[in-house]
């Protein structure tokens, strides 16, 4: 792991802390969907002592297959927008927030590379959205670069920070 990367993980690490007190001060609760970050995000909160009042757990769905039948999103709505998408990241929060009873939900989709996928997204794309019991789900696309490492641990840092925002 490169330096940065490590600079990266252990700011990250610190959010993660800050997160699940401030969800905890809130009486929060949240779900993740996890695709280019496999789990690390939840694995980051589940690093934190106290963290299962506050984590209700993760949907780590790296394949379309995982998509669709951890989360029942539609294949050919998969098919028809992409994985790495606003529909898919919306979709992905959506149904975690309806399959888990959490508070918040937060979903990420991307492209980490170092290769493309064939599909034209450029690697570094990463769709994160949000969903919260009021109904409201936002999806916003981002753009990181750097190693594969990189990419998915600032996803993670956005994510943490989206969820943050949520809290209160």
């Amino acid at each position: 792991m490169e330096d940065s990367d490590k600079d990266l993980k252990i700011h990250a690490e610190k959010k993660a802390e800050a997160l699940v007190q401030k969800l905890k001060t809130h009486s929060l609760t949240v779900a993740l969907a996890e695709s280019c970050t496999a789990g690390m995000v939840s694995s980051l909160l589940a690093n934190v002592a106290g963290a299962s009042s506050v984590l209700w757990g993760s949907f780590v769905c790296y394949t379309q297959e995982a998509k669709v039948s951890m989360l029942g999103l539609d294949n050919d709505e998969l098919s028809a927008y992409g994985l790495v998408s606003r529909e898919t990241a919306s979709s992905m929060a959506s149904c975690a927030l309806q399959k888990s009873g959490a508070d918040i939900a937060a979903a990420v989709t991307g492209l980490a590379g170092p290769d493309g996928d064939g599909s034209g997204v450029p690697v570094g794309t990463v769709w994160i959205a949000s969903a919260v019991r009021e109904g409201k789900v936002t999806a916003r696309e981002f753009h990181f670069e750097g190693s594969r490492n990189n990419v998915r641990i600032n996803a993670v840092l956005t994510i943490l920070e989206i969820i943050e925002s949520l809290a209160c």
